[in-house]
This record gives structure tokens, C-alpha cells and sequence, in this order.
């Protein structure tokens, strides 16, 4: 069986372009930190991020004045997620396919399958991370946006301006399909006079607005609110804090729930670490907008669907192989291949036993909100 895997990659790659696929909006979305290097699993990835800087005054002197010291931060990902998919192939298997199909198909068209299965885990992911870490929420819960137009785009691009999020053509804002759909039906799109070129109407490409990338994914999902009810906050807050203490009430406040506040119902905060009982939660940054005083009511607004609005260096995901013992496993061929859907990259393994072979397809991985600010959701 030595170099089978290399004999049979074609196939493989054949069989990618045929299987049907999910759409994976996030994954081009953000920073994707590939390679060959295996790693262990909680495997860690270390990035730095500068402060704001302090601004100073100009003062004529014939001696050089100090500079101020600045602080760096050190900031860790952690590769904690594990993925395989397992095909085990006897001898009369493959004497039994070659009848009708062939191995050589089936077997393709299963990697393709367990890539297809993988990418989809992967991007169910990196929304879970997005929604859960995002700065502040716009729209109606449970309303699927664009309804007779995109209001909403301008609204959202001003969330993540206001947090100093660069446009730089490297935002992005992935929807469901439900809000694609609704896009797709509006007029003023659609009519090349007014968008300018006529692909959204042929082909039914959703073409860039107001400065960000329009993607879809079929892993954003509804997601449910805590049960929380009654709780009042205990302090004043003072705009840029991020952890609020509540007193009273009761039931669950999770991450990713979006909360308002009595003196501050403009603004709709994602909150980033909940409670299950009166306790103190951390809003995502860039944290409360204006004072929020003491004694002042929180409400959790309804379960919706979050439609992902980011920066790429917001958002990071980790692959890699499988860290392997020195000298190898019982593997007797592996093969990393690039799935040309979702562009990550899986190892692939063959193994022999006891008149049976099995092929396993795997990667770890991880991901990261490096900045909330430059995370907005756009809730349907």
C-alpha cells in the first residue's frame, strides 16, 4: 500500500469539485494561520497587540525629553479542537465496488465527503467565536434584514468606524442564506443602472457594499437568549469599562446575548462572559458607550440569528496535522491536501491491519477573537 495516497490524489481532487458543498463564508473571512507544522492538541499560537498610544504635548528644551514606555500585549490561541473522519476498506470491499463505480470513485468521492464534513465543523466554529466576541449588535431580533433595502449596511459599517475598525477592503460581512435571498430580491440591485453591472442578476453574485465584502455561510444558525430577567446593575459604569455587576433578578445572561440598559437603549451590547445568577458580566470591547449608573435595568433582547460583520485580523483560525510520536505512527503513507472549496488544508493517513485498510482524513484546530471592536453583528 506504500504511496497509495499519492496515486489516488487526483481522485481525490476530482471528487472535491463534484460533492456538494455548504457555504463557508467565514472561513475566507478571517485570518487563516495554515502549515504544515504539526502540533499537539492545546498547542498554543502567541500574537502581540500595542495599546493605545497617549498623546503628549511639544515643549522646546535643549535636552531630548523621555520617551513614554509602552506596554505590549501577549495574547495566546489555543488549538483545543480535534477533527477525523474514518474509512475503513476491506479487500472484498474494494473487489465488490470495482464491479460497479470503482474504488477509485467511491473512495474519492469519500474524502471528499469528510473534507466537506470537517469545513462545516470548522466554520460552525469560527461563527461561534464571531458572534460570542462581537462588540455591538444591530437590527431586529427574530426580522430578517433587507427588506426593501440595505439600511442596515450603513449602520453596521458605522459600529465598527465608530470602534476604529480600518476600511481597507478587508471587511466583511457574511449573512445566512435567508438575508442573501432578501438581498437578491431587491430592485435597486438587481437593475444595472443602479448597481452598476449586472451580476447579481445573472449570475446571482452579491456584489461589494459600501466598502464591504457581501459572503454567505451555511453555518450561522439561530441562536437561543439566556433566561435572565430583572437584573439591575450596582455601580455607575463609566463609558470604556467592560465588566458590569448585577444585583437582583435572576436566570442565565450568556455570551453572545445582546443587552440594553435603561440609560443607554441606543446602543445594543453583545455580552462577551455571562452569569447564572446575580454576579458580575463583561460586555465585549470596546465596553459601555456612555455612563450606565447604578440601580439601572438590563434587558436581554430576543434569540436571533447573527449575521457577521468583520475585519479579517479580527478573527483568527488555526490548522494543522496532527502532532505524530517520534518515528511515526502505524500510518504507512500520509498526504496533505488543500480542499479547493474551503481552502484549509487536511492531513491524510492510510493505515493497514488485519486483511482491512482504513484512511483517515484529520487536522486540529483553533480560533480566536483577537479584536471584539472590529466584530459587529447584524441580528435577523
Amino acid at each position: 500500500m506504500a504511496n497509495v495516497l499519492t496515486s489516488l490524489a487526483a481522485d481525490i481532487y476530482k471528487a472535491a469539485d463534484i460533492v456538494g458543498r455548504e457555504l463557508v463564508g467565514l472561513i475566507p473571512s478571517c485570518i487563516v494561520n495554515g502549515g504544515s507544522e504539526r502540533v499537539g492538541l492545546n498547542g498554543i499560537v502567541r500574537s502581540h497587540f500595542t495599546r493605545v498610544a497617549s498623546v503628549g504635548t511639544i515643549t522646546p528644551s535643549m535636552t531630548i525629553p523621555e520617551g513614554t514606555d509602552q506596554a505590549v500585549d501577549n495574547k495566546t490561541l489555543t488549538i483545543d479542537q480535534t477533527a477525523s473522519v474514518k474509512i475503513p476498506w476491506t479487500g472484498e470491499d474494494v473487489k465488490n465496488v470495482n464491479n460497479g463505480a470503482g474504488f477509485e470513485t467511491i473512495y474519492g468521492d469519500q474524502i471528499a465527503q469528510a473534507m466537506r464534513s470537517i469545513a462545516n465543523q470548522i466554520e460552525v466554529f469560527l461563527f461561534t467565536k464571531a458572534y460570542q466576541a462581537s462588540s455591538r449588535a444591530y437590527g431586529t431580533a427574530g426580522t430578517t434584514p433587507f427588506a426593501s433595502g440595505f439600511p442596515e449596511v450603513p449602520q453596521i459599517r458605522k459600529i465598527l468606524q465608530d470602534n476604529g475598525c480600518p476600511f481597507d477592503g478587508q471587511v466583511s460581512l457574511v449573512l445566512n442564506t435567508a438575508a442573501g435571498a432578501a438581498l437578491r430580491t431587491l430592485a435597486q440591485l438587481q437593475k444595472a443602472n443602479e448597481s452598476g453591472g449586472t451580476q447579481l442578476l445573472r449570475q446571482g453574485t452579491l456584489l461589494d457594499l459600501q466598502g464591504i465584502m457581501l459572503k454567505e455561510s451555511a453555518g450561522i444558525s439561530q441562536v437561543t437568549k439566556g433566561t435572565g430577567a430583572s437584573y439591575v446593575t450596582s455601580g455607575s459604569t463609566a463609558p470604556g469599562v467592560t465588566d458590569i455587576a448585577l444585583v437582583t433578578g435572576s436566570g442565565t445572561v450568556l455570551a453572545g446575548d445582546v443587552v440594553t440598559f435603561a440609560a443607554d437603549t441606543a446602543n445594543k451590547y453583545v455580552v462577551g462572559t455571562g452569569v447564572a445568577a446575580p454576579g458580575t458580566i463583561s460586555l465585549n470591547k470596546p465596553g459601555a458607550l456612555v455612563t450606565i449608573a447604578t440601580a439601572n435595568a438590563m434587558t436581554i433582547g430576543n434569540s436571533y440569528t447573527p449575521n457577521i460583520a468583520l475585519h479579517r485580523s479580527a478573527l483568527e483560525l488555526a490548522v494543522r496535522p496532527y502532532a505524530s510520536p517520534p518515528g511515526g505512527d502505524a500510518a504507512v503513507d500520509s498526504l496533505l491536501v488543500q480542499d479547493p472549496w474551503s481552502g484549509l488544508t487536511f492531513e491524510i493517513k492510510a493505515y493497514k491491519g488485519y486483511n482491512k485498510a482504513m484512511f483517515d482524513v484529520q487536522c486540529v484546530y483553533g480560533a480566536k477573537a483577537w479584536k471584539p471592536e472590529f466584530i459587529a453583528t447584524l441580528m435577523g
